[in-house]
Order: C-alpha cells, then structure tokens, then sequence
C-alpha cells in the first residue's frame, strides 16, 4: 500500500492510531502504568482484527512512541510517560495532542 502522505504524516497517523485504539485503552483496562510486550500483543489482535488493519501500524507505532519519549522500555514492559500518570489515575481521555502537549513539558 503506497500512501499519499509524507514519511513523518505516516508516522504521526501511527502513532496516533496505537495511542489512542490500543495503548490509552489497555493502560486503563489494566489500571497500570505499565504493560508488557503480551498485554499489548494481545490487545493488538483484537484491536486489527475490530478495525481491519494489519499489525505492522501498530507495531511501527509502539517503535515510535518510544522513540518520542511517551513510552518507556525495559525488557518487555512499557510505562507510560509520568505526566500522563494523572490522567490514568483519573480514568481521563487522553488524546494524542495531549500526550504530546504533557511530554514536551519540562
């Protein structure tokens, strides 16, 4: 599949596309900061086969989300950035533009 958009539009599309279906969803599922390389493999699943899409999107955009600061990896676990803590806590939406907004905060 060729996309019309740019490099950097398809990564941003990624990542909000992996944010918001399956990674805000599961953090609040689980309750936790943190979930492993299995709870999100397994929420992917289900979340491509609901939406139709294939899974190197999200695979690309859990990469990316890393890579930005949002995510944090050790091991096989991932942690949400410590900004969004409070909107976890609060059971909050928490959109992409959000995330970006909190994370670039210092």
């Amino acid at each position: 599949m060729l996309s019309e958009k740019g490099k950097y539009a398809s990564a941003t599309e990624n990542r909000r596309f992996v944010w918001s279906e399956i990674i805000w969803p599961l953090i609040l599922e689980i309750n936790d900061v943190a979930f492993s390389l299995k709870q999100f493999q397994e929420k992917r699943e289900k979340v491509c086969k609901e939406k139709n899409v294939t899974i190197t999107i999200p695979s690309r955009g859990l990469v990316s989300l890393v890579q930005k600061g949002i995510l944090r990896k050790e091991g096989n676990i991932y942690s949400i950035h410590f900004r969004l803590i409070p909107y976890m806590r609060l059971r909050a939406i928490c959109d992409y533009a959000t995330i970006i907004r909190e994370v670039r905060l210092k």
